[in-house]
C-alpha cells in the first residue's frame, strides 16, 4: 500500500499509516521506526516542529499537553521545536495564533501534530500515526484549523456520545501511560534522525 506525504521534498513510500494498542510489547519500537522513516526523508534543513494539542483541565484531552511535558522534561535534543505542555498548552483559544507564530518563526517547516481522540471502543488505548493535518476539535463539534504535516493521535475513550462528558471521564492512567509512549518514539526518533544528518551529528550526545 503506497503512502502518499501531502508536502514538498517527499514522494509516494511504502510506509502506511499506522495503528497500534499502546500496551503492545514492540509498540515502542515500532512507532519509533515507523516516525523516524518519516522524518529521515525530509531535508537536513527542514526543520521539525512538534505541536501538542490540547488542555489540561480535561483528563481525556490531557494527552497532547502531557506529551509535550514528558518531552520537554526528558528530551536534551538541541533542534527539538515544541509547542503544547502542560504549563503551556495549544488549545482552542491560541491554536490559531500558534500556528500563525510557528510559519513565522521557521521556514517552511514540518509539524507533527499530537492529539487525543475518540473512537470505537475495540480501539481505546491504540495509538494512531496518518498522513496530513489534524482536525482538532473535530469530536466536539469546534472549528479549529487543521494542523501539521503528518499527526500522531492517541484513542483515549469511545466516541459518538456525550463527547464532552466522555473525555471529562477518561481514565488519567491510560492518558499518561500512551502520553509516555508516544513521547518516548518521538525522542527516539528525532535523536536517531538527527544522528545520521551530517549537519548536527557532532551535536548530539548518546548514552
Amino acid at each position: 500500500m503506497k503512502f502518499q506525504f501531502g508536502f514538498d521534498g517527499m514522494k509516494d513510500t511504502d510506509l502506511a499509516p499506522l495503528k497500534i494498542q499502546h500496551t503492545d510489547a514492540d509498540t515502542p519500537f515500532l512507532l519509533s521506526k515507523h516516525l523516524q522513516a518519516i522524518f529521515s526523508k525530509l531535508p537536513s534543513y527542514q526543520p521539525i516542529v512538534i505541536i501538542c494539542v490540547g488542555t489540561d483541565r480535561s483528563t481525556g484531552d490531557s494527552l497532547g499537553p502531557l506529551v509535550g511535558s514528558h518531552l520537554n522534561r526528558t528530551t536534551n535534543l538541541r533542534n527539538l521545536h515544541l509547542f503544547g505542555t502542560l504549563d503551556e498548552p495549544v488549545h482552542a483559544m491560541n491554536l490559531a495564533d500558534t500556528v500563525e507564530k510557528i510559519n513565522r518563526q521557521f521556514d517552511n517547516p514540518f509539524i507533527v501534530a499530537v492529539d487525543a481522540c475518540l473512537g470505537q471502543v475495540s480501539s481505546v488505548g491504540c495509538i494512531q500515526v496518518a498522513d496530513g493535518p489534524l482536525k482538532p476539535g473535530a469530536g466536539v463539534n469546534k472549528d479549529l484549523p487543521p494542523v501539521g504535516n503528518i499527526h500522531v493521535t492517541g484513542i483515549v475513550n469511545v466516541g459518538g456520545f456525550m463527547e464532552y462528558f466522555v473525555l471529562q471521564n477518561t481514565r488519567l492512567s491510560l492518558v499518561m501511560n500512551m502520553a509516555n509512549v508516544i513521547g518516548d518514539a518521538l525522542h527516539s526518533a528525532l535523536r536517531r534522525t538527527q544522528a545520521y544528518s551530517p549537519s548536527i551529528k557532532t551535536a548530539l550526545k548518546f548514552d
